[in-house]
């Protein structure tokens, strides 16, 4: 299976922009480079039945998300607050940063000191 470049990262707020939750927002919890997907929180729920463990535990119906494939998210660009296409760019001192292509700012987030 080819990979493609997968410019989304954890922590970045992303929308979906096809599918059941067309038009909602989330923040990424985890990413799986292998298969192209991302986990985002509260963004295709399912339902996972799980078998009782223990003596006395009672088996449970869980609701958790489910992977979604990069190519159903968009970034939300913190600065400008729209769905952006992402570029990259070196700067000066090296350093590779993800550019929104809209209002050409940075969409990494600030290191707190």
């Amino acid at each position: 299976m080819q990979q493609g470049k997968n410019f989304l990262k954890v922590n970045d707020q992303v929308e979906v922009i096809t599918g059941k939750d067309k038009g909602r927002v989330g923040k990424i919890i985890k990413v799986y480079k292998k298969s192209d997907k991302a986990l985002v929180e509260r963004i295709n729920m399912i339902k996972r039945h799980t078998k009782a463990r223990a003596e006395g535990q009672e088996g449970q119906i869980v609701d958790k998300e489910a992977p979604v494939h990069v190519s159903n998210l968009m970034l939300v660009c913190p600065k400008c607050t729209n769905t952006v296409r992402v570029a990259r760019k070196t700067l000066d001192d090296g350093t590779k940063v993800r550019i929104c292509k809209k209002c050409s700012e940075s969409v990494e987030p600030s290191k707190k000191k």
